[in-house]
C-alpha cells in the first residue's frame, strides 16, 4: 500500500467535504487542508481549522488548532495512521502550536479514531444544533454556509421548517502536542507549492 499525504487547496478539500463528510460543509476560517492519496489516486482530505473559533486559539490557556474534518473516501489504511502523518505536517508548517482539539459528534460515532490515536478525552459536550432542509447541523457549520444561524432568518430565507434539535452531544479529545513523538512519517512527500489533484479522475500530482 502506497500512502501519500500532501498539501491540497480549498476547491479540492471542499469537493471532498461535500462528498464524503456528513456535514456537508467546510470550516470557517482559516484552514490547513491536507489531501491524502493511496496507490496514486486521490481519496479525500485532513482539515485544520485555526482561529475558527476564538476560544480555540488559546484553549486552556495554550495555542490550539481544531482538527475539524476528516473527509476520506473508502479506503484502505488506518485513519489513525493518516491522521498521525497530519499531525507531523501540521506540526512542521505550525511550530508554535502546543495542542489539537476535536469533538466525536455521538449521534454518528464516538471517537474511536481519536481513542486510538492516543488523544485525551475531556468532556461530553451538549450542542444546540438546528435541522435545516432536512439535515441536522452545527451552528458553526450554518454559519459557514449561509452566513448566520438566526433560526428566524433561516425559516424566512432557507427552510421555514429549520428548528432546534436535541442531540446526544458530542465527545471533545485533546491531542497534546508538547508530548515526545517519534518522527517516522513514511508515506509524505511534499508538493512545492501544494497540491491540487484532478477531482474529475482523482489523480495524484507527480511526486518529486
Amino acid at each position: 500500500m502506497n500512502l501519500r499525504l500532501d498539501w491540497c487547496d480549498h476547491k479540492t478539500a471542499k469537493w471532498s467535504v461535500e462528498h464524503w463528510h456528513y456535514s456537508g460543509c467546510m470550516p470557517s476560517g482559516k484552514t490547513v487542508k491536507i489531501g491524502v492519496w493511496e496507490n496514486g489516486l486521490f481519496i479525500g482530505c485532513i482539515i485544520y481549522a485555526l482561529g475558527a473559533n476564538a476560544s480555540l486559539s488559546k484553549y486552556n490557556g495554550l495555542k490550539t488548532a481544531e482538527l475539524a474534518r476528516v473527509a476520506l473516501k473508502q479506503h484502505e489504511t488506518p485513519v489513525t495512521k493518516i491522521i498521525s502523518i497530519s499531525i507531523k505536517m501540521l506540526r512542521k508548517l505550525c511550530p508554535n502550536l502546543e495542542q489539537l482539539i476535536s469533538y466525536a459528534d455521538t449521534d454518528r460515532h464516538e471517537g474511536i479514531i481519536y481513542k486510538a490515536g492516543n488523544w485525551k478525552f475531556e468532556a461530553k459536550v451538549v450542542a444546540k444544533w438546528k435541522k435545516v432542509n432536512g439535515v441536522v447541523m452545527h451552528p458553526r457549520s450554518i454559519y459557514a454556509k449561509y452566513g448566520t444561524h438566526d433560526i428566524n432568518w433561516l425559516r424566512k430565507n432557507i427552510d421555514p421548517n429549520a428548528c432546534a434539535v436535541e442531540t446526544k452531544g458530542k465527545n471533545r479529545f485533546i491531542y497534546d502536542l508538547r508530548q515526545k513523538h517519534k518522527s517516522n512519517v513514511a508515506g509524505f512527500h511534499s508538493a512545492k507549492g501544494g497540491a491540487v489533484p484532478t477531482l474529475t479522475h482523482q489523480k495524484s500530482v507527480k511526486e518529486q
